[in-house]
């Protein structure tokens, strides 16, 4: 179903305006390198290739009722964690995607060409290092020498990285296993490793079906940002870059409305993905991830993650996060974003 032309002419008014705007130094959309809009009818003509993860953005739209009137096609591809979505994005196989806090500096540091167009502000309290129920382990400092279940460069990297640092210890304290959630829940649950590092579902689903306890969270440590990241090939093509713009403001919109709807959303998103719908239902309740402003706090926030991965030795050289950050569709977004 296609959205009507007035509507998409508003679309491409928007996006028009948004060219002649400047952010921030360094930004595409400061130095006019931001492609003009497309018409309606050329934006009909757009596949735009969207990266997801489990219960991710395409359950979300769905849920709100964002998904019928799209005015291009979605091609839907789903990953297990950030970095090979990102690992996608720079070849161009996706054009756009979300992400927690950490992918993006990983995938930076290793020359990706990508950009970050769009950022959430979520609860920290999914993000959490699990041990089993009956483990002696009691706090951060307790796990010198243990076994830690990681997807590597994910948010649960930057999380368990950040409470080791708050411990007085650091990656070289610990043994490391990435692994990707799937593998990572078997062996938390088969007893082959002692802690695991997740996020949402994945937490709420081993603490409701293993009895897993939470040794921290991400609270006092984690900054709680999630991310919009689009290929710079997408960036640059002015259909993409159109179809960008509507699918950010949909995702927005389908966010904060998530945020007042929090057991219709659970609900839903149990259905889309198969999980228990009391896994759904904790993991909503721990709050919503909602808009926030790419702003200068944002970027120093992120900045100082990028440093602590340096400093720790796991990202080589210095990073600078701000010029791999887009702000292009802000102007669009802002009636959405929460203060």
């Amino acid at each position: 179903m296609r959205r009507p032309r007035a509507l998409l002419a508003l679309i491409t008014a928007s996006v028009a305006a948004l060219s002649a705007l400047t952010a921030c130094t360094g930004d595409p959309a400061a130095s006019g390198e931001v492609p003009a809009p497309v018409s309606a009818d050329q934006l009909a003509d757009v596949v735009l290739k969207v990266g997801d993860q489990k219960g991710g953005s395409k359950s979300l739209l769905a849920a709100a009722g964002l998904l019928g009137d799209v005015p291009y096609e979605i091609e839907w591809a789903t990953f297990t964690s950030g970095p090979p979505l990102l690992e996608a994005a720079s070849a161009g196989a996706i054009d756009v995607g979300g992400v927690g806090n950490t992918p993006p500096l990983f995938a930076a540091a290793a020359g990706a060409k990508i950009s970050v167009v769009h950022a959430v502000k979520g609860n920290v309290t999914s993000d959490a290092l699990l041990v089993p129920r009956d483990s002696p382990l009691r706090g951060v400092a307790d796990l010198r020498d243990k076994n830690i279940a990681v997807a590597k460069g994910s948010s649960a990297h930057g999380q368990i990285l950040l409470n080791l640092r708050r411990a007085g210890l650091s990656t070289k304290d610990v043994k490391l296993n990435f692994l990707q959630p799937s593998d990572a829940y078997a062996a938390f649950s088969q007893g082959q490793v002692d802690a695991w590092a997740t996020w949402d579902p994945y937490t709420s689903q081993a603490l409701l079906d293993t009895g897993a306890r939470v040794l921290v969270d991400g609270r006092e440590t984690a900054n709680g940002y999630g991310f919009q990241v689009a290929g710079t090939a997408a960036l640059a093509d002015a259909g993409k870059n159109t179809a960008i713009q509507d699918y950010l403001l949909r995702l927005a919109k389908a966010q904060k409305w998530a945020g007042d709807h929090l057991d219709e959303w659970a609900t839903t998103w149990a259905g889309e993905t198969g999980l228990k719908i009391e896994v759904a239902r904790a993991s909503v309740n721990r709050g919503p991830d909602l808009p926030v402003a790419l702003d200068d706090e944002v970027v120093a926030s992120e900045q100082a993650l990028a440093d602590a991965f340096t400093e720790d030795g796991t990202l080589p050289g210095s990073l600078d996060f701000a010029k791999f950050v887009d702000r292009r569709y802000q102007e669009a977004l802002k009636e959405e974003q929460t203060s």
